[in-house]
């Protein structure tokens, strides 16, 4: 018996070991896809100027939501230290791992005392999902995380399981000191401000901890003392000062953000099955907590998530699928502290009901393991789910400096600011920069078959552009500088 109690508790904590060791050797590598070129180009602007860094992507004096509490630091690091962009985003990726797994173990002891319980919780967040593969931040599959692993996404939820299990001491006791409530409405600002939609998640697991520790045990709650719901309350405010105050940009103009950024995240609710069926073994699990206490924490914030999912759905606000982590992170946790309390032999067939889903999960996202090893190396069945990241436009640096404008196409333009320059229009939709759609028409226009020189030259001068990137052969007024993969060209604009 103690043998197998004690396989109950070493495998998992090994697995997970692994699986933190493999995410550390992807940070080394630092695979490059998706908003990484934002980031950088974040910091780059705070390591150039930390009070006034202007818009990210294009050369204009805005906000921005990415001038975050966390990418301060990482500019101020970058600054002081005089380490380059992406060594920086690489020491602030094992920070942020490092926060989430801490706070994944700190969360799931509130809710279980088992030994097994946060390791097998980190396996679940990272396996637990289903058998098409995707990313996106703020989602914590595994082959997500290794390419989002150094966003500030990462770094908010790893705080955000910090300020769950916070919270929970603070509400379940009913001692907690204003103090402890100030400190965490301060920890609730910087979630929202570091990363709004991990914010928002942040937010439902609070509101549900809050419930199910006060309204769901009114006796002991009334107990413990009146006070909390006063603290509590200190403590919003609190927090919503720091959202109010904080210099860079305005949080709450965020509210009315919309047109693209709801066509961009249309794509959340499609093959909602293939993507998280596998979740449905946490769903089990929390039926099962929900017959044993209807008030259960991990309960409301699934219900919760779903909510806020659903409602974004049917009203069209697709961006509230970013609230999908509130429906899958609950599951998940349910299903990791469900199987350690289960007794008798109803034991042994859920952990090889869980068991078979990880192995499953962990299936369909073997390819990570191609960003830490040559694709060569792999087997031809591991090989072929690997997927290569971008390869990224260091090649233009010896010619292009900090500052020079460069015109683009939009892909390119998600990368091209990571290494100091700007392009005409951003290659991510900007909710603060008012001639947004005006740079985006006129890059169409630039690029667009048949367009007139004159209207090129014209361009070129609105916006101060001295280099193109493109490909194909040199129009009239460039001159190539360099080639780079893929048959694109570097042209200097010829005054």
């Amino acid at each position: 018996m103690r043998d197998a109690l004690r396989r109950t508790t070493v495998v998992p904590q090994v697995a997970a070991a692994l699986v933190v060791l493999l995410l550390l050797l992807v940070i080394v590598r630092l695979p490059w896809a998706g908003d990484l070129g934002m980031h950088a180009a974040t910091v780059a602007r705070l390591r150039h100027d930390l009070v006034d860094p202007g818009n990210p992507l294009v050369d204009a004096d805005t906000p921005s939501p990415y001038y975050s509490p966390w990418m301060l630091v990482l500019g101020c690091v970058a600054r002081v230290a005089g380490f380059s962009v992406f060594v920086v985003l690489r020491i602030g990726a094992v920070v942020g791992l490092g926060l989430l797994v801490s706070g994944v173990w700190r969360y799931v002891r509130t809710l279980s005392a088992h030994r097994a319980a946060p390791a097998l919780a980190v396996l679940c967040l990272v396996f637990l999902w289903g058998t098409s593969l995707f990313a996106w931040s703020g989602f914590l599959g595994l082959n997500s995380l290794a390419l989002t692993v150094s966003y500030p996404s990462v770094f908010a939820l790893g705080l955000a399981f910090h300020f769950w299990a916070w919270l929970a001491g603070a509400v379940r006791g009913g001692v907690a000191g204003w103090g402890v409530w100030v400190g965490l409405g301060m920890l609730w600002a910087v979630i929202l401000l570091c990363h709004q939609f991990s914010g928002v998640v942040a937010t439902l697991g609070a509101l549900a901890t809050v419930v199910a520790a006060r309204a769901g045990r009114a006796g002991r709650a009334e107990r413990a003392g009146r006070g909390v719901w006063l603290r509590l309350a200190g403590g919003v405010l609190v927090g919503v000062g720091v959202l109010w105050g904080w210099p860079y940009y305005d949080f709450f103009a965020l509210v009315g953000a919309g047109g693209e950024l709801e066509a961009v995240h249309r794509g959340l609710y499609q093959g909602l099955v293939g993507r998280y069926w596998l979740v449905s073994v946490g769903v089990v699990a929390l039926g099962v907590r929900w017959w044993r206490d209807r008030w259960d924490p991990l309960v409301l914030f699934f219900v919760l998530g779903v909510g806020v999912v659903v409602l974004g759905g049917v009203s069209g606000h697709y961006s509230w699928g970013r609230a999908l982590p509130a429906v899958v992170i609950p599951a998940q946790v349910a299903a990791a502290v469900g199987v350690v309390e289960v007794r008798g032999w109803w034991r042994g067939v859920s952990v090889g009901v869980l068991g078979g889903a990880l192995v499953l999960g962990a299936w369909a996202q073997v390819g990570t393991v191609g960003y830490v090893v040559p694709r060569g190396v792999l087997p031809g069945v591991v090989a072929g789910k690997y997927r290569a990241p971008w390869v990224g436009y260091h090649w233009v640096t010896p010619w292009v400096r900090y500052g020079d404008v460069v015109m683009a196409r939009r892909g390119v333009a998600r990368q091209i600011p990571a290494y100091g320059a700007y392009t005409v229009a951003p290659g991510y939709p900007d909710f603060f920069l008012p001639d947004e759609g005006r740079r985006v028409a006129d890059v169409r226009r630039y690029f667009a078959v048949g367009t007139g020189e004159e209207v090129r030259r014209g361009i070129v001068r609105a916006y101060g552009v001295r280099w193109v990137v493109d490909r194909g052969e040199a129009g009239s007024g460039l001159r190539v500088v360099a080639r780079g993969p893929g048959g694109e060209v570097l042209y200097e604009v010829v005054r």
